[in-house]
């Protein structure tokens, strides 16, 4: 089984895998601030909420190229 082309086949769409990647730099940054703002002391917890959120920018990313090459075959 190939999760690309199934994904493919159900009708998610590169656009949409890019779509959540910007989204999901947006998230970190409110994640961090907001997260930051509670305690003067929260800055490690603060960092890792914004890291954790941001690493999902990439992987998004990365399943809008793969299926924009399926798109093309």
């Amino acid at each position: 089984m190939n999760p690309i082309k199934y994904l493919a086949s159900v009708g998610v769409k590169s656009d949409y895998a890019y779509i959540g990647a910007f989204a999901s730099i947006g998230l970190s940054l409110l994640s961090w601030s907001v997260s930051r703002g509670k305690k003067a002391d929260s800055k490690a917890q603060a960092d890792r909420w914004g890291i954790f959120i941001g690493h999902w920018a990439p992987t998004f990313m990365a399943l809008g190229v793969a299926l924009s090459l399926e798109e093309k075959h």
